[in-house]
């Protein structure tokens, strides 16, 4: 067991035996010691002997005052530049009923600051300390407007002349309302990256700590610095109790016990996500007292007056927000002229061309302009009350669903690329148990697709790699009865055969539509093939919309927030529990782990929980986060989320070290997958220099005792439900290191803007893509069919959600398919110089690979304009823009920001 070294009261070396990470060897604190000179200017007062406060530290960071004589001469002036914005929300900080009075002394108005040196004072082993200097910015001359919102002032703090380099530098906030710091520059030489909101001293009576950019590994942290970290991290971990307030920074762990109400009804009650019986990752802790109901759920949060809680840093603030309540306010108002015409008549989806724009415009009330100004929104009646007009609609709606090539070409360049699978045997054969869904065998033969590939015998079309597949069979059929038990929602299992063209484009030549075994006259298995006459023609077309919505569901549950949101967030709260920002990997992390916290906090409120918009908008319904833990325990794995390993997963590649990436892709024309690796490889690349200038050896990275409590805690706490299996990556080489933080990377950056993004363009028009269907396709024997056979588009219409329920879909995928104003994408080059200090090699680093995202979105504009890559360039072919890196603000179907974002 690893022991660390801190400072005692005594100012001795006092010995943590809190245990750490197993496996690590003990390693000495002492490291690389440097002096940074930093211009200064010496006080220009004769000589004489002053008394000044010393401050000394101790364990709470409550400092020790002793008056000291210092020679003035001796005195150094150093002056920081400090650049600040003040909060314009709503305070919510300011609870002075919490807090007693006795508590709060009266303290000089304005923000302290107090450097604290990389050395130890060696007469009293403790870190070296400036006096603190409190600073009114009111009354400041310096004081100047900084962008938006934004002033910095100067600050001039009194240094002894063998200080050493500054490492850290404390903050006290005196006055009234929280601060947000953004930067701390010392003469322009030692910069604080900072970008953290400051509690009052009443509400926090701590000093928030700041460390330079500098970088150290734990081995080689200064020692004026050791306690300074190790406080730093204890202060973001909490005890785990109590109740989270706004203003706190405390990450800890949480299953999802808060998605139900079971104090509205039994109705409202929801399985907790996490644990033995439903696993799943788990989430960031708010303390929020239990349901009177259910002792185990956590009552949900009143979304009316507050906010889930998050750490007060990762909460959603300024433009961003700004841009998230807009498009709700759009949402609302799109939704405004299916409403009134769902009051005086019965509509469904024929009706939905009218509603985006460049239709006939409406008239607009008094009252209603009057709102729109009160909005401050602009813009024609067609931009106010219209949805913009998908790019990937196609006009000829009398047709409705997808037609075949382009259902083929989604399954490689739509919102969902990520479910084809390489078909090994045919017919496919499921792994449920038998003895609960039945028999294994597909309904699936010989006779329903050989006359679809071209003279090609079935054994020869899989051996030459010709036949693909969606299979949704397993993932669906566990949880059919009770979905189909459902008001309003019937659903299969699917199963999709595609066969690749000589083109390179695929077909869809068959589809299996299965349900739960039953003892009635109905066939638990139907297959359709494409059609040959006008009732196959509206069957075939049924069959493929419940596959787009079989597919829909897996993609929004499954890939979109299982896969990224969800898994991602132990990895983050890890990190800032166990990484000191101090720490190379934090700083690396650190842009790609922003604003995930906060909206996966969000989706619990109106995504996730109980009548969210997941239940109400997806076949799967109240029984949508069951299905998500069935592929969380049945599936994920993380070794294999990084691009590569995924596609081999799914047979869409193979080995081949001729190739590019090597890799040799089985679709050769695979848009998201041939984009996709580029991006991987750059990132790639980046971590791959990035980890081998901080770690060596495998020595290096199994003795970074921060390094290796993060990831052990990430599984075994974050994926605790999973911590037991095999194929989680062991962090004991550089090679291993840089492949877990690669994953992390493109899941958080890449791989989630390849999923999220294109939801609006490919899914805004609801036939093309419906989320749920509301019929099961009609038997001869069925009463239904009779209606069916009459007017099939009826049937098939209504089949679809109603245009009240498209509308609300659409509204709400078209607020999360939209970039902020403030979006950072992946490859910008901001404050690198100041980012990583005397880290040339850092900085080169990150040059070539902005370099390198540029010229992957000119190599992806030209693909695009390709005409042999019909996947992507063609007539009406809309071209594949999902991993264009950059992107104007709005909902533009391409760009890659640096993190989880909407």
């Amino acid at each position: 067991m690893l022991s660390s070294v801190s400072f005692s009261h005594e100012g001795k070396n006092a010995l943590n035996t809190d245990p750490i990470y197993s496996i690590i060897q003990p390693i000495s604190v002492y490291g690389k010691r440097t002096t940074l000179y930093v211009p200064t200017s010496r006080t220009s007062c004769k000589k004489k002997l002053k008394t000044l406060n010393v401050v000394k530290a101790t364990m709470a960071l409550d400092f020790l005052k002793e008056d000291v004589k210092v020679d003035l001469l001796s005195t150094l002036k150093v002056t920081a530049t400090v650049t600040v914005k003040t909060s314009n929300e709503v305070s919510v900080m300011k609870i002075p009923w919490l807090y007693s009075q006795n508590d709060i002394k009266t303290e000089e108005k304005g923000v302290g600051f107090q450097l604290a040196s990389t050395q130890i004072d060696p007469s009293t082993m403790r870190p070296k300390v400036s006096k603190e200097c409190v600073k009114d910015w009111c009354k400041c001359t310096t004081r100047k407007a900084v962008g938006t919102g934004c002033f910095s002032f100067q600050v001039e703090l009194l240094i002894d002349a063998d200080f050493g380099e500054p490492g850290a530098i404390l903050v006290r906030n005196n006055y009234e309302q929280e601060l947000y710091v953004e930067t701390i520059s010392l003469d322009g030489f030692v910069h604080f990256t900072c970008n953290s909101w400051i509690q009052p001293a009443h509400i926090c009576k701590e000093q928030r700590i700041f460390f330079s950019n500098k970088a150290y590994l734990p081995s080689e942290t200064p020692l004026g610095l050791i306690y300074l970290r190790a406080k730093e991290l204890e202060n973001k971990r909490g005890d785990g109790s109590g109740q989270r307030l706004t203003s706190d920074r405390i990450y800890d762990y949480d299953t999802y016990n808060d998605l139900g109400n079971p104090d509205k009804g039994a109705e409202y009650a929801r399985p907790t996500l996490g644990g033995e019986r439903n696993p799943h990752p788990r989430r960031c802790r708010t303390g929020r007292p239990s349901t009177i109901t259910d002792a185990t759920c956590e009552t949900p949060v009143n979304t009316l007056i507050s906010s889930t809680y998050v750490p007060r840093d990762e909460a959603m603030e300024g433009t961003r927000r700004n841009d998230i309540l807009m498009g709700i306010w759009k949402g609302v108002l799109h939704n405004i002229p299916p409403m009134v015409t769902t009051l005086y008549k019965e509509t469904g989806v024929s009706d939905l061309s009218q509603l985006y724009r460049s239709m006939p415009e409406v008239e607009m009330s008094l009252n209603m302009q009057g709102l729109l100004k009160f909005l401050d929104i602009r813009g024609s009646i067609e931009e106010i009350f219209k949805f913009e007009t998908p790019k990937n609609l196609s006009w000829n709606v009398t047709s409705y669903v997808q037609e075949d090539h382009e259902l083929g070409r989604q399954t490689l360049a739509g919102m969902n690329p990520v479910s084809l699978e390489k078909l090994k045997v045919y017919p496919p054969v499921s792994k449920l148990d038998p003895s609960i869904y039945g028999p294994p065998e597909s309904a699936l033969k010989e006779e329903h697709i050989i006359c679809h590939l071209n003279g090609m015998s079935v054994q020869q079309a899989l051996d030459e790699n010709k036949l693909f597949i969606l299979d949704y069979h397993d993932i669906y059929l566990p949880f059919l009865e009770r979905i189909n038990a459902q008001e309003d929602r019937k659903a299969y299992a699917t199963r999709t055969i595609f066969f690749l063209t000589k083109m390179g484009t695929l077909k869809p030549i068959a589809i299996e539509l299965s349900l739960p075994p039953t003892d009635t006259n109905t066939p638990s298995k139907q297959v359709l093939t494409p059609p040959v006459d006008a009732n196959t023609n509206w069957l075939w077309k049924l069959g493929k919309a419940h596959v787009c919505s079989n597919d829909n569901g897996v993609h929004q549950l499954v890939h979109h927030w299982l896969r990224v949101h969800a898994c991602m967030e132990p990895f983050i709260i890890a990190a800032h529990r166990h990484l000191s920002s101090l720490h190379p990997i934090f700083k690396l992390l650190s842009p790609h782990m922003e604003h995930a916290l906060s909206i996966n906090a969000m989706a619990r409120e109106s995504l996730i929980s109980a009548e969210g918009f997941i239940e109400c908008g997806f076949s799967p319904g109240k029984y949508s986060t069951e299905m998500i833990c069935a592929a969380y325990r049945d599936w994920w794995r993380f070794d294999l989320e990084g691009l590569p390993a995924d596609l081999m997963r799914r047979g869409m590649a193979v080995p081949d070290e001729t190739k590019p990436h090597g890799l040799r892709l089985l679709v050769e024309d695979y848009p998201y997958a041939n984009d996709g690796l580029l991006i991987w490889s750059a990132i790639e690349e980046l971590v791959h220099t990035y980890v081998n200038h901080y770690y060596p050896d495998d020595y290096a990275v199994i003795s970074d005792t921060e390094l290796q409590s993060w990831y052990s805690e990430a599984i075994n706490v974050g994926h605790a439900d999973l911590r037991d299996v095999n194929w989680w990556p062991e962090l004991s080489t550089p090679k291993k290191l840089t492949e877990i933080l690669t994953i992390i990377i493109w899941t958080s950056s890449a791989q989630h803007a390849a999923l999220n993004f294109g939801q609006y363009h490919f899914g805004g028009y609801v036939p093309n893509r419906p989320p749920l269907m509301r019929k099961l396709i009609p038997h001869q024997h069925d009463q239904e069919y009779a209606s069916f056979m009459a007017d099939p588009q009826d049937y098939f219409l209504a089949s679809l959600p109603s245009l009240f329920e498209s509308t609300k879909y659409m509204a709400v995928i078209d607020i999360i398919s939209a970039h902020s104003h403030e979006e950072e994408y992946i490859g910008e080059m901001k404050d690198a110089y100041t980012r990583w200090p005397g880290e040339p090699k850092i900085i080169e680093a990150f040059y070539r690979f902005s370099m390198k995202v540029k010229n992957i979105e000119n190599e992806i504009h030209k693909r695009n304009a390709d005409p042999k890559l019909k996947n992507r360039c063609g007539a009406g072919v809309p071209p594949y823009e999902l991993l264009v890196p950059t992107s104007e603000p709005g909902v533009t179907g391409r760009g890659i920001p640096n993190s989880i974002t909407m």
